[in-house]
């Protein structure tokens, strides 16, 4: 499995704007899930052994914190024709299964993956009261096979100081997954 890093967009970046459908069909945008305690977006997938690794703590980090008023939203930007597993039926299967709370958006065009620089999946963008980029990193140390527990604690960290209002020290270590799988002629 050849991973693949995050591009680790500037800090301070604003929050891109985005419409895109649910696993529902609704569409969702970036100022439903917007929160004026800060928004994470999270580029994420069904197939991919890195967030297969951390579904649980995906679906865990959701509840804690949509639950103190962050915005939490996931989007797959995946070539669904190449990778069904990744295709809006299966990713309306996989939300249920996984438990997970926030919304799932598709973003078939694949230009809100490249308005956010997404490279892999996972890929986190934890923007602040502001709608400024605060934190763009891993998730945790833990990687398939490398027997780190799943905590989430870089994530939580910058998140509980986002909440707070206070600058983000945690150390910012890029996410590594799985490539966003691109269309022809889309990739970056």
């Amino acid at each position: 499995m050849a991973a693949v890093a995050s591009t680790m967009l500037p800090l301070g970046t604003p929050l891109p704007s985005f419409t895109l459908p649910d696993t529902e069909g609704s569409p969702v945008t970036s100022d439903d899930v917007g929160s004026g305690k800060g928004v994470l977006v999270m580029f994420i997938c069904n197939h991919c052994p890195y967030v297969k690794h951390l579904r649980e703590g995906l679906a865990e980090f959701g509840r804690d914190y949509m639950a103190r008023g962050l915005g939490v939203v996931a989007i797959s930007s995946n070539d669904a024709e190449k990778y069904p597993a990744d295709a809006p039926d299966a990713m309306a299967r996989e939300r249920e299964e996984a438990g997970y709370p926030f919304p799932y958006l598709y973003d078939e065009s694949q230009q809100v993956a490249r308005d956010f620089q997404a490279a892999c999946t996972p890929d986190f963008f934890l923007f602040d009261a502001e709608g400024r980029l605060a934190y763009r990193g891993q998730f945790d140390g833990s990687r398939p096979g490398n027997d780190v527990a799943v905590t989430g604690a870089d994530l939580r960290a910058a998140a509980d100081a986002v909440m707070a209002g206070r600058p983000v020290e945690v150390e910012q270590t890029p996410s590594v997954g799985c490539s966003i799988k691109w269309k022809a002629g889309n990739a970056p």
